[in-house]
């Protein structure tokens, strides 16, 4: 079950003609529940509409959250929604943070690798490596500088040396030759940004470390192949019901319409909001946050959009 917490927007900005930076704060002042870099929050955008941002501001930071929201022509509702409703003063709900995409304690050379409003998480790991004295540089993809958010902070004194821009439209910025990046001693790659991005970058990445090295988080989701099983069954163990799910719909449509509740956002797989544990049964994997160790287990899934290999599915509901 998700915590809600009331906070209130205290300050919002233009990062970008797109982008609009939001810091949230408690109304009295108190402190907020503690996160980790690469973290993110759930936004209800409104009742049935909930959101996931990733929280760009340092983590030692306990009296507020700062989320950037990109204004998606293509959005389902949800950033349109936030640009032209959340306004400086109101106050808004969101879940305590959670973190699929943690910074792994371990004394290596962090690469971060941005692609668009795929930098907030980074800036986020950025700031907490530079305070506690890791090794680490940046490189942060973006079609013009009138689309980069963030830019006065990447090149100013805090990350001085650490930044490298690749401008799209900039004939003097040179692209990311990113194997001769991935070329150093106990290298180790964070990335997030569109699908398209990550896809050239995961791909890259192949050739140059290990699978243990490389971490990623989407902030767009990979097409969903249609399904190809006849359905299948879905058993609740706390109730011992049984449901059918039919090839054309998902797994927590049928639940929800049932009444029983597993909370979901995204609907994508790719913000992890309803990983939910299968006690029993082969889930068929189609989502894009958990791990490869995660899926192998077999012990966790998304219901949002993942299948099942067996007959039936007893999940831990």
């Amino acid at each position: 079950m998700q915590n809600w917490l009331e906070l209130e927007i205290s300050r919002r900005e233009k990062a970008t003609e797109a982008i609009s930076v939001f810091e949230l704060r408690h109304p009295n002042g108190e402190k907020l529940p503690a996160f980790t870099a690469g973290a993110h929050i759930d936004v209800k955008v409104r009742d049935g509409l909930v959101r996931q941002y990733s929280l760009s501001n340092d983590p030692v930071e306990t009296d507020r959250y700062v989320i950037a929201v990109l204004n998606e022509p293509t959005s389902r509702g949800g950033s349109r929604a936030i640009h032209e409703q959340f306004l400086q003063g109101m106050k808004i709900s969101v879940g305590e943070p959670r973190n699929h995409f943690p910074l792994l304690d371990a004394d290596d050379h962090f690469v971060l690798v941005a692609g668009g409003i795929g930098v907030t998480p980074i800036l986020a790991m950025a700031r907490y490596l530079n305070r506690i004295g890791r090794s680490f540089e940046i490189h942060y993809c973006i079609r013009s500088r009138s689309t980069g958010a963030f830019l006065d902070v990447f090149q100013g004194p805090e990350f001085a040396g650490r930044v490298t821009l690749h401008v799209d439209d900039d004939p003097e910025s040179t692209p990311l030759e990113l194997a001769r990046v991935l070329d150093k001693e106990r290298a180790r790659l964070y990335v997030c940004g569109p699908g398209g991005f990550m896809n050239w970058v995961l791909s890259t990445a192949e050739g140059c470390l290990s699978p243990e090295r490389v971490h990623k988080e989407s902030f767009s989701a990979e097409p969903i192949a249609a399904a190809t099983d006849d359905g299948f069954e879905v058993e609740v163990a706390s109730t011992g019901q049984v449901f059918f799910i039919p090839t054309e719909r998902s797994i927590t449509e049928v639940l929800e319409e049932a009444g029983v509740e597993v909370l979901v956002s995204c609907q994508q797989g790719i913000c992890g909001s309803c990983i939910t544990n299968v006690l029993e049964g082969e889930p068929d994997h189609r989502d894009s946050v958990l791990s490869e160790s995660e899926r192998k287990s077999g012990k966790v899934f998304t219901p949002c959009c993942s299948r099942s290999k067996s007959p039936r599915l007893v999940l831990d509901l």
